[in-house]
Order: structure tokens, then C-alpha cells, then sequence
């Protein structure tokens, strides 16, 4: 479904080459939960970017559904990310001018393959997903931070992506609602069982909820976890 391959991916800083990724590899099935953990400044970011096809790696692949997507051109790509791909921020990046609704329908005026009113149906459906369809003629300062987030996610699910990737959906918000965040997370996933979730955090915790896991050290990713593991609580990977 998806595949990274010995993808290598740098940046110049202060006249330095830095390289966040080295050579990473890894495949993800439908329906696939997988964690990728890691210091601060470790490269999750960007290999989270890598893989939501934000950025393209200096060498390797990014292989999708059997297709390189460096075959594709920026037009190209930018389609195939809103019809594939379903990208939850850290930071929300929510218009404050835009009612819920709005920043959950505005990625679809981009999709020419729906009209007006079904991106409206899409988006008042992905609301209704998350809890919010009271909310959706609220803006983003009349809500909570847990709200914000929900409306993040609700703005990924509207494309219904083949793949959702979240980075740190729980770094800006309290533990409480930060449980209820993964909660949604979890109801998302019996609904969606074909849709595969790839999770960005520095939270071991976090990570031992996934079926997979991995952790993002010196450019490389090594598997440090299974299911069997966290099921068992997620020692293995508390124990790092």
C-alpha cells in the first residue's frame, strides 16, 4: 500500500549537511497501526512529511499502491494527496476566520471530482465523525484545544483517505483530552478498517497503543515493538 525504500533525506543548515534520514525503509498495509517514536529533532517530522508526500526525498522511494510517486509532477501529486492521504498536524493549522465546517470542506474545493454539495455532505459527515456537528458554526477561537484537534482530524477524514498520518496529535493538548483525542482515534479505526494510521509521537505510552512500532535513531528506523508487546502493557517500549 505503502513503501518507503532506503529513502535518504537531508538539509543544509548553517552550511552543514544534516541528514534526519539515512536509509530508511518501511512498509505499511491496509488497515495497518503503526508508531514511529523518537527524540526531539530525532526526524520524525520529516519522515512524516516524506511519507505524506510534503517533500520529496534527495534519494530513494516513496512507493504507493505500486507507484513511485516521483513519476508524478507537483499537479500530480498534489491530487494524489487529497484523494490518498489524510494529514493531522500537530498545531491544528486551522483558519480562524473559517467556521468548523469551512476548514473541514475547504481541502475539497480542490478535488474537481465532487461537487458543491457533496463536499458539504463529506464535511458535515466527518463533523458528525468526531463529535462536532453541533459545532460547526463555531470558529476555531470559540472551541477547545481537544475541539481544534478533533476538527483537524475531521478535515482529514472528510478526503476519506486510504491513509491517515498524525504527528504528535497530542503534544499541544492535556492528558484528558489527549485520551479523548486517541479515543476518536480508536472509533476511526473500527469504522475504517481498511485505512491505515501512521502516529508521529515522543510519547512511549502513546506508541504502546499502536500494533506496530518503530523508533527513529541516527537516520534509520528499527522495529521495537508488536502487537504481542502492547497488549502486554508496552514494556518494551517504556523500558527505552
Amino acid at each position: 500500500m505503502l513503501e518507503l525504500v532506503d529513502v535518504v533525506k537531508g538539509f543544509s543548515v548553517g552550511g552543514h549537511r544534516v541528514e534526519p534520514l539515512r536509509g530508511v525503509s518501511l512498509a505499511v498495509q491496509p488497515g495497518d497501526y503503526s508508531a514511529i517514536i523518537g527524540p526531539s529533532g530525532s526526524g520524525k517530522s520529516t519522515l512524516l512529511h516524506v511519507l505524506g508526500c510534503l517533500e520529496r526525498p534527495d534519494r530513494g522511494e516513496v512507493i504507493v499502491g505500486g507507484r513511485s510517486v516521483q513519476t508524478l509532477d507537483d499537479e500530480a501529486l498534489s491530487i494524489f494527496r487529497g484523494r490518498t492521504l489524510g494529514f493531522v498536524f500537530q498545531r491544528f493549522h486551522l483558519v480562524d476566520r473559517m467556521t468548523a465546517l469551512r476548514n473541514v470542506e475547504m481541502p475539497l474545493d480542490y478535488r474537481a471530482d465532487l461537487s458543491r454539495a457533496e463536499r458539504r455532505t463529506r464535511a458535515e459527515a466527518a463533523l458528525a465523525q468526531v463529535g462536532l456537528a453541533a459545532h460547526a458554526g463555531h470558529r476555531p477561537r470559540q472551541l477547545s484545544g481537544g475541539q481544534q484537534q478533533r476538527v483537524a482530524i475531521a478535515r482529514a477524514l472528510a478526503a476519506r483517505p486510504r491513509i491517515l498520518l498524525l504527528d504528535e496529535p497530542t503534544g499541544n493538548l492535556d492528558p484528558e483530552t489527549g485520551a479523548e483525542v486517541l479515543s476518536i482515534v480508536r472509533d476511526l479505526r473500527r469504522r475504517e478498517p481498511q485505512m491505515a494510521v501512521i502516529l508521529v509521537t515522543h510519547d512511549h505510552d502513546l506508541a504502546a497503543r499502536a500494533e506496530r512500532c518503530y523508533r527513529l535513531d541516527a537516520g534509520k528506523l528499527w522495529p521495537v515493538a508488536s502487537a504481542g508487546a502492547d497488549r502486554a502493557g508496552g514494556q518494551m517500549l517504556r523500558a527505552l
